[in-house]
């Protein structure tokens, strides 16, 4: 399936701050069939924020104009000149796009960090990581939950998107895939190696928790707002993974059994962290565990998203037999 690539400017404010996040779209394409739909999918980035191929244009601001929001006939832009793959390209994450969208999904990747700067992606290096983890933290949940808000109803607004809506993503991106799933609009979703659900320490935070209780009835962390995650969940992890310890995936697998989610769960003996990522993974790349893990999402996809399942019913009583 062919594939077009484009980008959108929303206007975003929350916290008292105004911005713009750009979210880019992978729209597949079906030569002859102009109407044809297709579900979306919310693609969520690692710490190193967004991802974007050759074809979409600058805009003219770094504040979106009129004209570069999401309109009923899909995303329209301000005239530019043609953004150069060697300067906007995440590789991992664009490849990872195309290839859901190559199977019949729209893809919409949000930049995540457009609250402290620009929508390119940051370099594998220190001094992006040292960014990526600081942005990560200060940014708040408030603002998270609006980017997610905003990327659903940026799929929604497309003429050729059916209305049903998935989300994936790894790293911090698993995380707000989890998170951006407690909208009822998203019925499936993929998590890759998702951070920070166990510590409660996305957003700002004071110190980390691990404990099995919440802090507080209202409580705006992601492992506390289980009960609201209707979406049939796939969560994805290495046992050899530094950045969640046993105990960490243990607790996010209890509380989501606690809260009566609808989950499968997937542990690989030797992967770790990052372990899809293709490029620049410090040597941690498993292409077998990752093809693995593509049927697990594409299984969960087709079934949730592409079929029309209509009502839930009763499932009934499973037949113990042999």
């Amino acid at each position: 399936m062919l594939i077009e690539e484009s980008f959108t400017d929303l206007p975003t404010s929350t916290d008292g701050k105004e911005s713009s996040m750009r979210i880019f779209l992978f729209h597949p394409k079906i030569p002859g069939y102009p109407k044809a739909k297709f579900p979306g999918v919310c693609v969520f980035s690692e710490i190193y924020q967004g991802s974007f191929a050759s074809g979409g244009v600058v805009p003219t601001s770094p504040v979106a104009p009129p004209n570069t929001i999401a309109s009923p006939n899909g995303p329209v832009h301000t005239e530019g000149p043609t953004i150069p793959d060697h300067l906007v390209v995440t590789g991992p994450v664009a490849r990872f796009a195309r290839q859901i969208a190559g199977h019949g999904y729209i893809c919409a990747a949000p930049s995540s960090y457009h609250d402290f700067t620009g929508p390119e992606p940051l370099a594998y290096d220190g001094p992006g990581t040292d960014d990526g983890n600081k942005w990560k933290v200060e940014k708040t949940l408030a603002s998270y939950d609006e980017d997610s808000r905003r990327t659903v109803d940026c799929l929604l607004s497309l003429p050729t998107c059916t209305g049903l809506i998935g989300s994936t993503g790894m790293c911090l991106g698993g995380h707000l895939a989890v998170r951006a799933s407690l909208d009822p609009r998203i019925t499936a979703c993929v998590a890759y190696f998702a951070t920070d659900i166990h510590k409660r320490s996305l957003g700002p935070h004071s110190i980390e928790n691990t404990s099995a209780s919440a802090p507080s009835p209202d409580s705006p962390h992601t492992m506390d707002n289980f009960k609201k995650l209707k979406a049939e969940t796939a969560m994805i992890f290495g046992l050899k993974d530094t950045h969640v310890s046993d105990d960490g995936r243990d607790l996010i697998r209890t509380k989501m059994r606690d809260a009566g989610c609808c989950f499968s769960w997937h542990e690989f003996a030797w992967a770790q962290h990052a372990f899809i990522r293709d490029e620049l993974s410090k040597g941690r790349y498993d292409p077998a565990v990752t093809k693995v893990c593509w049927e697990v999402m594409m299984e969960l996809f087709g079934r949730r998203l592409k079929i029309d399942l209509g009502e839930v019913g009763e499932v009934g009583k499973v037949e113990d037999v042999c």
